[in-house]
């Protein structure tokens, strides 16, 4: 069995964003060689997320409001966690859209559903983070 490691590194300008990473994930699985296996693409930070859905617009708009009513940023007096940081809201955010994903390869491509993307969501920016790609099989 052969495996591959490669990191994503990522800067936003803003504090929220979400990014479609579904082409770097497929520049990994074709330097990687490997035709059939699995595919794992985690967030390496605590307040970034990495997850499959679609690529709408408005879809988006709508992960934005939802999370930001679940955990809303502001005042940021409404959480321990702020002292130091003002990122709680951050944290939560990143527990509602998980931390990673698994993805089945076949035939040396990513083996989604109709529709389906990688995304990476960030919560707290406007700094270096990285996502992790580690991708096993033959």
């Amino acid at each position: 069995m052969k495996s591959f490691r490669q990191e994503l590194w990522f800067e936003t300008a803003s504090r929220r964003d979400f990014i479609n990473i579904t082409p770097e994930v497929e520049q990994c699985l074709k330097k990687s060689g490997i035709k059939e296996g699995l595919c794992l693409v985690n967030a390496m930070h605590i307040t970034a997320s990495v997850f499959i859905n679609d690529d709408e617009s408005g879809l988006h708009h709508d992960f934005e409001v939802w999370l930001e009513k679940l955990a809303p940023h502001a005042p940021t007096s409404q959480y321990h966690h702020n002292g130091y940081e003002d990122n709680a809201d951050g944290h939560l955010k990143r527990q509602i859209m998980g931390r990673e994903v698994i993805v089945a390869i076949t035939e040396g491509k990513l083996d989604f559903g109709p529709w389906e993307q990688i995304f990476y969501g960030e919560f707290d920016g406007r700094r270096k983070k990285r996502v992790l790609v580690k991708i096993v099989g033959e």
